[in-house]
């Protein structure tokens, strides 16, 4: 970090915040945030970007998710139960997170994104209403192991894009409005984001002098994302979704091939 400049830890606070709001409204800031990391630090293992990212957006994330609990309507014991499995299952892919090859993450990263595009750009009332269809336990099981198992390891492994994917999967599992998900996808996520801290911070790869900084931001884009998405509903946060998801496609396909 001794090379770290003054404009490039402006550019990585900047970065920090709009991803805690990209993150508060839909999920994926980490998809803001780790490339900016990467970038900021060339010289150093990917690990690293994403070990900073975890103690970074943990801050902005936690935020969200109080500001979430005190207006929408959360299922605190079942957000518990998914947070619960997923904090495990992120410690497992945080500890292979160092054998992560960097050229297999962006096109990995790209069909995972053109996937949750396609699913909400063909289904338009996706999430814009709770499902009719009961909760039943066996949807509630199935939701633990996609959701809380799957995507929790995910976000140890990778983890850009976590909370778009919590988000899509609540929905599509257990028949959440976008509101609702976002919701308790922000609950979900400060288990995965604490499991995976733990395993990169026992690992040594947390760049703790930036971190605290980034964090702050993080926090204050998180926080004012959350009230904007519960006062302007599941249309908003669907519509900044399919504006995210797309953006960040092009992003990472030029990153790939346009060089």
């Amino acid at each position: 970090m001794h090379d770290l400049t003054l404009t490039t830890a402006v550019l990585l606070c900047v970065a920090a915040a709009l991803a805690g709001w990209v993150d508060a409204v839909v999920g994926g800031g980490g998809l803001l945030q780790v490339p900016a990391l990467l970038i900021a630090f060339p010289q150093l293992a990917p690990v690293y970007a994403l070990g900073t990212n975890k103690a970074v957006s943990v801050v902005g994330t936690s935020a969200a998710a109080v500001t979430y609990a005190r207006k929408a309507p959360v299922d605190v014991r079942l957000a518990a139960r998914l947070g619960g499995v997923a904090a495990l299952a992120a410690v497992g892919g945080a500890f292979f997170a160092a054998g992560v090859d960097s050229a297999v993450l962006r096109p990995l990263i790209m069909v995972l994104l053109l996937a949750v595009a396609a699913f909400v750009v063909l289904r338009p009332q996706f999430g814009q209403k709770p499902g009719g269809g009961a909760v039943t336990r066996r949807r509630v099981v199935t939701a633990i192991v996609v959701v809380g198992a799957g995507i929790g390891f995910y976000d140890g492994l990778l983890g850009p894009g976590t909370g778009t994917f919590l988000v899509i999967g609540l929905v599509a599992l257990l028949s959440m409005d976008m509101v609702t998900a976002s919701a308790t996808a922000k609950v979900v996520n400060v288990g995965t984001n604490l499991g995976a801290l733990a395993m990169f911070a026992w690992q040594g790869t947390v760049l703790w002098a930036l971190a605290p900084f980034m964090a702050l931001f993080n926090l204050a884009g998180g926080t004012l994302g959350a009230r904007m998405a519960l006062k302007r509903g599941s249309g908003f946060v669907r519509i900044v979704m399919l504006v995210v998801v797309v953006a960040l496609v092009g992003k990472l396909a030029h990153d790939q091939w346009g060089g």
